[in-house]
């Protein structure tokens, strides 16, 4: 064998087996079909890449060595035209709990909508329907409900990091929560918008699984459901930031929502996700925010907030992080009303009894 014929050998193995590591997941996950066909189909490709790595390197092969890396890259082309072919969709049988992405628009020097007696006649609100405001019970037990709501731009105090760790301290969900004067808070999170009749999968999610969902929602909701309900670990941060640039991504979280609405795009696990979303807010707002494998592996994500100055509290992180977490206060106020339960998961948090401002 010449050093040259070696190389090109070398140079189909790798690229076989590489694809072959994309496509077979990729056809268990997508193609249609019931699981067992779909899975016994992703079998054979993944058997006929190593059938072709075989017969490349198999010296009493030299006729059919090519042939079949030919069909297999003929295969392979044939699977990118697929894979380019499937589409977000707008319009799926959507969870019940991801059936609305929230809608929103700021109304300058009107009257509250849906709280007329706020007294804000002068300043501009945002006015959001299909805000989340669920009752939890088990995790596939819950009592639907969504509301329109009215929030005062011109009293928005604070702005939070909540981080709620469901796969060892790794990997965590990311939400962003805005706090008012008038003590309510309205949490953001970045979601896959998962079909009636699908499971989260974290593999899938790389796989053109789940379309994103951008929801907003009541604390009470989308914080106990992750603490209470489903037993995660959740931690919360008092983040500094300028009043103006937390109403700027308040608007962009509903400006990313409208944006999925019309123009839906595919979630993936790790570079489409609740916190990479949130970071690419984030510097359309300000300039040199870093890359850093923190963003990735989210559950280290509060450090690099720290890391840039940006949390409202100076101690070390370290400490931070022990008093951050909300497990046992969420627990205590399990039975309150939103206002309350708001309230009582950020006494003792370091830094969230002052504004972010």
């Amino acid at each position: 064998m010449s050093l040259v014929s070696g190389i090109v050998r070398a140079a189909l193995s790798i690229t076989m087996l590489g694809a072959a590591t994309w496509l077979t997941p990729a056809l268990w996950f997508r193609l249609p079909g019931p699981e067992v066909l779909r899975i016994g189909i992703a079998v054979l490709v993944g058997t006929l890449a190593l059938l072709c790595v075989v017969a490349l390197w198999w010296p009493q092969a030299s006729t059919l060595r090519w042939r079949l890396a030919g069909s297999y890259l003929m295969l392979l082309v044939a699977s990118l035209a697929w894979w380019h072919s499937i589409a977000p969709q707008a319009d799926r049988d959507w969870a019940e709990e991801v059936a609305h992405l929230v809608e929103g628009r700021v109304i300058e020097g009107q009257e509250s909508q849906t709280q007329p007696d706020v007294g804000h006649s002068r300043g501009a609100v945002l006015h959001l329907d299909h805000v989340r405001d669920f009752e939890w019970h088990t995790p596939e037990d819950f009592t639907p409900h969504w509301e329109s709501r009215d929030y005062p731009l011109d009293e928005l105090t604070s702005v939070d990091l909540l981080t709620s760790h469901w796969m060892g301290p790794q990997i965590a969900h990311t939400l962003v929560s805005f706090g008012f004067a008038d003590g309510r808070y309205l949490a953001f999170s970045v979601e896959i918008r998962k079909e009636s009749t699908e499971v989260f999968s974290t593999l899938g999610g790389m796989f053109k699984q789940y379309e994103l969902a951008v929801i907003a929602a009541d604390e009470r909701d989308i914080v106990r459901v992750r603490s209470n309900v489903r037993g995660e670990e959740v931690h919360l941060y008092r983040v500094q930031m300028p009043q103006e640039m937390m109403r700027e991504l308040l608007l962009a979280y509903v400006d990313e929502a409208e944006t999925l609405r019309t123009q839906p795009r595919f979630y993936n696990t790790a570079f489409s996700n609740c916190t990479t979303l949130v970071y690419a807010m984030m510097t359309r707002l300000t300039d040199g925010l870093p890359l850093d494998y923190r963003l990735l592996l989210s559950g280290y994500l509060p450090e690099y907030v720290a890391d840039q100055g940006a949390l409202s509290d100076t101690a070390p992180f370290a400490e931070l992080k022990a008093r951050s977490l909300i497990n046992p206060a969420a627990l205590a106020a399990d039975q309150q009303p939103d206002g309350d339960f708001s309230r009582l998961i950020r006494e003792g948090i370091p830094g969230a009894d002052r504004p972010s401002f």
